[in-house]
């Protein structure tokens, strides 16, 4: 069992941007959800932790490794799938899975054929080997992504907006493979796909501006809103003057029509109705009133 433990991790951009405040996480094995909208500092914490970047201030320890000071060490027991996964132009799935390999130290050539084999069969692209991986579809891609990230037997791997971009057949192919790799070592899952958390992960944190505004199981955020959410469909005219009245979480379409959930402690009448929480209720109430405090 590993221990990743992340301690006032602080970063700020020249142009000043504040990319992550104050940052504090404890995760071990097993799928950890990092949840945020566009810009809220995941992908920079995914870097940091990579050894991509540096932190102004703050530590990150795998086990007993310092992340910010030995980056190399931590780069020997790392699997990384960045958001953009590039490849070489016209090299097949075996040549760039043995290619990384021999970057990670596996210098023994039957060693590295057994190793790509072996990993090409669990991602499910044996027969697709000698084929160039320009070509592949993006779930393919993705799946050699994986198998990438786990040459060298990480104990951490990081995987930043996996799924953006993926068919339904090609996500859940993803998703059973993730929760696979999952029970062996600490995947961090960086995502703004509400779903993927909900499907995957038995802790999570939630992000916004930089700032960790959430940590815990999806149990327990969607138990803190039992009986105060409330929804309603209502008139596309009628949306803002409900914006000013409720304190609305969300909005989306359904059927054709404006559907609002609005946070309240007791029945907000007008004819709205209690319906159970979800992840993207939690979602949204959390980076909702982040908003609203700046």
């Amino acid at each position: 069992m590993s221990l990743l433990k992340i301690s006032h991790l602080n970063k700020t951009y020249p142009n000043g941007t504040k990319a992550l405040i104050d940052v504090s996480l404890e995760l071990s094995n097993g799928m950890f959800g990092l949840l945020g909208p566009n810009g809220a500092g995941k992908s920079s914490l995914m870097r940091t932790l990579a050894t991509l970047q540096e932190a102004d201030s703050g530590s990150a320890f795998l086990d007993d490794i310092d992340i910010l000071n030995s980056p190399k060490e931590v780069r020997r027991i790392l699997g990384y799938l960045p958001q953009e996964f590039g490849v070489y132009p016209k090299i097949s799935a075996s040549q760039l899975l043995d290619h990384i390999a021999t970057l990670k130290g596996i210098n023994n050539r039957s060693e590295r054929k057994e190793l790509v084999n072996y990993l090409l069969q669990k991602v499910n692209l044996y027969n697709e080997r000698n084929k160039s991986v320009k070509g592949f579809s993006g779930g393919m891609k993705q799946r050699v992504g994986i198998a990438q990230a786990l040459i060298g037997s990480p104990k951490l791997i990081i995987v930043d907006e996996p799924t953006a971009g993926l068919d339904p057949g090609e996500r859940n192919r993803f998703h059973n493979l993730l929760a696979e790799v999952g029970e062996e070592v600490i995947v961090i899952l960086s995502t703004h796909i509400v779903d993927d958390v909900r499907e995957l992960c038995t802790q999570m944190a939630i992000m916004n501006a930089g700032e960790i505004v959430y940590s815990g199981t999806p149990g327990n955020a969607l138990m803190a809103l039992e009986g105060k959410v409330w929804r309603k469909s209502i008139e596309r005219s009628e949306k803002e003057d409900y914006q000013n009245k409720f304190s609305v979480i969300s909005d989306k379409m359904v059927a054709g029509r404006p559907q609002i959930h609005v946070l309240s402690e007791v029945d907000p009448g007008e004819g709205f109705e209690s319906v159970a929480p979800n992840l993207e209720d939690v979602f949204f109430t959390k980076t909702h009133a982040r908003a609203t405090e700046g």
